[in-house]
């Protein structure tokens, strides 16, 4: 996969992109260089997610509006930025952070180690509450859970230094008060305290929740405001100043140079980010890396096989490479169908070393029967052709991979593989019969029976989750 990304990129610098990348300068999600990345974000006591992508890619522009949703939903809480590796001066960058493909989206979470946050792949759905919430769980906890045993003992912790109390009826602390936390962390503590502790509720007076009051001077002050933010801020910062947070107001206007295009090294390691922008000596030094080999995609070769993998009535999504029968004076498959066979390879193989989910890959051989019954009943083409299709005996619909000029490169392929794994684009209805025991299926709705059908669960998730998301974070 990382060949076949620097062939994309390779094939595609000269094209006119867009200077600014995929997002502008007024946008919510912060947009990023090797420098900044580690100014704003490595160093930031706040959780990140960055996307790292190419202006040229669909499935980037796709994510652009959840994106662009989730860091309005999540200012204020955490960062969420950007950077685009198409860019001369981001490119091994990019590489040094293990980026193989487009949009990858990678979670920073701050660790003891200052400006080393832990640094982990985004694998949620692609929707905007899928990010938001996933970021959510990623905010430290800064937060003190204080009783009414202990209250008094917090209270005169670090003397001197201002306390807020948070008095709540919920027994989880929201992503607003972790993150005043981290924004006040050194400046102020924070605790929180469940209205069940009673004798720590009538010391405070309080009548109303949630309740928040700031311990600074002699008299505790009640926060009487709306709850939210920006405001709490500025009453929590008559006592202490807040540290100073990365803010959209921070976004480097950065320009592409004109320089030629290089392809970025692969990183020996995700977890190693640089502390400074590499120089152009230092990206011609580096070592070309050494590809481990794909192994091949498992072969069925009996009608049975292929019904139990593929063919049940429960049955969920495969990619079948159907290959032809070799000629009879080389015994070798046409090179489309060999093409076909590596590019399915190192698609299931990248998968499999990132750790991510992907539907069986398998190659039918021609002298495997229910291959021609494949091809008659999809109406495939015959002879010395490979084919390539998808489908899903469960929800009884399938989908043929088209290949413009033979075209069966990782990249093309690739493509419909993803476009597959988000819902998108045409299925067509499996015709009867070719599943086994097919009245025991799940039934099909109406609308999976057009053209058009319904996605497959990731993306009907997604849609739904899409649905779900909630307008606001920030509140207590």
């Amino acid at each position: 996969m990382y060949s076949s990304l620097l062939l994309v990129t390779s094939l595609l610098a000269a094209l006119p992109v867009n200077a600014d990348g995929l997002y502008t300068k007024n946008s919510p999600v912060l947009q990023l260089n090797p420098k900044t990345y580690n100014s704003l974000i490595a160093k930031s006591n706040h959780t990140s997610i960055v996307e790292f992508y190419a202006p040229w890619c669909g499935h980037c522009q796709s994510l652009k509006p959840a994106y662009e949703k989730a860091a309005k939903n999540l200012d204020g809480l955490a960062n969420v930025a950007a950077i685009n590796c198409d860019d001369d001066e981001n490119k091994a960058f990019c590489g040094q952070m293990g980026v193989q493909g487009f949009p990858t989206l990678k979670i920073m979470t701050p660790s003891k180690k200052p400006g080393k946050p832990r640094v982990e792949d985004y694998q949620g759905a692609r929707s905007a509450k899928g990010i938001v919430d996933a970021v959510v769980d990623h905010i430290p906890n800064h937060v003190k859970r204080a009783t009414d045993k202990d209250l008094d003992k917090w209270l005169g912790q670090n003397e001197g230094r201002p306390k807020a109390v948070l008095f709540t009826e919920k027994g989880t602390t929201s992503a607003l008060i972790r993150a005043l936390a981290i924004d006040f962390l050194g400046a102020i503590d924070i605790a929180q305290v469940r209205n069940k502790e009673t004798a720590s509720v009538k010391k405070f007076g309080v009548t109303s929740l949630p309740a928040l009051v700031l311990v600074a001077g002699d008299e505790p002050q009640i926060y009487q405001g709306d709850l939210k933010k920006k405001p709490i801020t500025e009453f929590l910062s008559q006592a202490a100043a807040p540290n100073a947070p990365a803010s959209a107001d921070s976004k480097p206007k950065t320009k592409p140079k004109a320089k030629k295009s290089k392809p970025a090294a692969k990183p020996t390691s995700v977890a190693e980010e640089p502390d400074d922008e590499p120089t152009a000596a230092q990206e011609e030094t580096k070592p070309v890396p050494t590809l481990v080999p794909a192994p091949a995609i498992p072969t069925l070769s009996t009608p049975e096989s292929l019904q139990a993998a593929c063919l049940a009535p429960k049955s969920g999504t495969c990619v079948l490479a159907i290959l032809p029968e070799a000629s009879e004076s080389d015994e070798a498959l046409p090179v489309p169908a060999t093409a076909a066979l590596a590019s399915l390879a190192e698609i299931g193989h990248k998968h499999a070393q990132r750790g991510t989910h992907l539907f069986p890959l398998y190659a039918i051989p021609a002298s495997n029967p229910v291959s021609h019954i494949l091809r008659t009943a999809l109406s495939l083409t015959k002879g010395p052709t490979v084919e390539v299709v998808a489908l899903n005996a469960r929800r009884s619909w399938w989908r043929r991979f088209t290949a413009e000029g033979e075209d069966f490169g990782a990249v093309a392929v690739e493509s419909w593989v993803d476009a597959i794994r988000l819902g998108e684009g045409a299925k067509e209805k499996l015709p009867e019969g070719l599943v086994a025991g097919a009245e025991e299926a799940e039934p099909v709705a109406e609308a999976e029976t057009e053209t058009e059908t319904a996605p497959e669960p990731e993306a009907e998730a997604e849609a739904e989750a899409e649905e779900q998301v909630e307008p606001e974070h920030d509140e207590l």
